[in-house]
C-alpha cells in the first residue's frame, strides 16, 4: 500500500494578514515553526520512508522541522510549488477589490491556469506511484496545490480551506485511493 501524508506548511505573517502568497518566498512565523514541531511529534508515531517538499521557504522550513524530528532527509520537487498568483500575490481580498473591482477573478492577472496546476499535480502523483510504490511518503506543500493533488487522487473534491500544518492522509489500496484523514489539525489542540 502506498501512503501519502499531505501536509500544508506552517503559518506565515502573510497567512495572518490574509495576503495571497502564491510563489512569493515567505518564511514561517514563530507560530508556524511551533505548529510544525507539534506535527512532527505526531508524525513520529509512524514509520515513514521519504519526505518530499515544495522548494518554497515556508514548505522547506516545515519539512526541515519534521525531518529533524524523524531523522530523515528531505527531497525537493518543483512540481509541489504553490499555484502562481500572478499580480495578486502580496495582496489581500480588500486590496484586490480596490485595485481591480469585485470581479477581479474574471480578469487576466497572470494567475496560473488550473489545467497547468492539475498537470503538474498529476505528474507528481504518477512519479510517486512509479518511483515509490508501497512506501509511506510525507509531502509538504501548499493549500492550493493540495486541493489539486486531491482532485487527481479522488475527483471531484469539494474545495475547502486547508489549515496550516493540516494533515491529509490518502492510501492507494488495490488500485484505488482512499482518504483516511482530511485537513486534520488534532496535533494543535
Amino acid at each position: 500500500m502506498t501512503k501519502l501524508a499531505l501536509v500544508r506548511h506552517g503559518s506565515t505573517a502573510w497567512n495572518k494578514e490574509k495576503r495571497a502568497q502564491g510563489t512569493a518566498d515567505i518564511p514561517l512565523d514563530e507560530d508556524g515553526k511551533s505548529d510544525a514541531a507539534k506535527l512532527a511529534e505526531r508524525l513520529a508515531g509512524d514509520v515513514w520512508d521519504l519526505i518530499i517538499t515544495s522548494p518554497q521557504t515556508r514548505a522547506r522550513q516545515t519539512a526541515g522541522i519534521i525531518a529533524d524530528r524523524l531523522k530523515m532527509n528531505v527531497l525537493e520537487d518543483d512540481r509541489l510549488r504553490e499555484v502562481d498568483g500572478g499580480q495578486i500575490e502580496g495582496t489581500t481580498e480588500e486590496e484586490r477589490i480596490e485595485k481591480w473591482g469585485k470581479d477581479w477573478r474574471s480578469l487576466e492577472l497572470g494567475i496560473e491556469k488550473p489545467s497547468e496546476v492539475q498537470k503538474r499535480a498529476n505528474d507528481f502523483v504518477e512519479a510517486v506511484m512509479d518511483e515509490h510504490p508501497e512506501e509511506k511518503v510525507i509531502v509538504v506543500t501548499h493549500g492550493g496545490l493540495i486541493q489539486h493533488l486531491l482532485h487527481v487522487i479522488r475527483p471531484p473534491q469539494e474545495k475547502v480551506h486547508m489549515k496550516n500544518t493540516s494533515l491529509t492522509e490518502v492510501h492507494l489500496e488495490n488500485g484505488k485511493w482512499n482518504c483516511h484523514r482530511f485537513n486534520c489539525t488534532l496535533h494543535l489542540e
